[in-house]
């Protein structure tokens, strides 16, 4: 068997796919559901154009639906660790599950401002930046408008998923 993952990939039937690609975007498994008609993929850019681009073509309310699929970051459910395995990973990386009640408290009143302001939880690629950084940019972005609030959000969720993906190719080409 190869060790190439994206030949792995290419050779999966579409429920193997989705199965295994379904997870990059956060509890919306359509994004591969839309991605598998581009198959077969000359590459991990390739795929994951294709990735993108069924996002990018979503109805507003489908990308609407995927941003409030991301939990809260130091939201209750990552202390209840009920998340998915790669959100709780992504938010343990930089140390949102072991806070202070007192940074519990900010976090807390910053998601609730951030979500009454535009009605979908902020989304950031914790993979991406420190915890300084993402407290700055949700400051930052507080301002700016619902558009480019959407515009930014699904920017993050492309670059979870850009690098869920990447985790999932160094995993196949492990395989034997």
């Amino acid at each position: 068997m190869t060790k190439d993952p994206i030949a792995k990939i290419n050779a999966l039937d579409r429920t193997a796919f989705v199965a295994l690609l379904g997870p990059l975007y956060e509890h919306s498994p359509w994004a591969a559901e839309r991605a598998f008609a581009s198959a077969p993929f000359a590459s991990d850019k390739r795929l994951s154009a294709a990735l993108t681009a069924a996002v990018n073509a979503a109805s507003e309310t489908e990308r609407i639906a995927l941003i409030r699929a991301h939990p809260e970051l130091a939201g209750e459910k990552l202390r209840a660790k009920t998340l998915t395995d790669s959100s709780q990973s992504e938010q343990a990386s930089i140390g949102l599950d072991r806070l202070s009640d007192a940074e519990i408290a900010d976090w807390t009143r910053l998601n609730a401002t951030y979500r009454e302001r535009f009605g979908f939880p902020f989304v950031i690629c914790v993979r991406l930046h420190t915890k300084p950084e993402i407290i700055a940019a949700l400051h930052r972005r507080l301002d700016r408008s619902r558009m480019e609030e959407l515009s930014e959000s699904i920017a993050q969720i492309h670059d979870i998923a850009r690098l869920r993906l990447s985790d999932v190719l160094t995993r196949l080409e492990a395989q034997p």
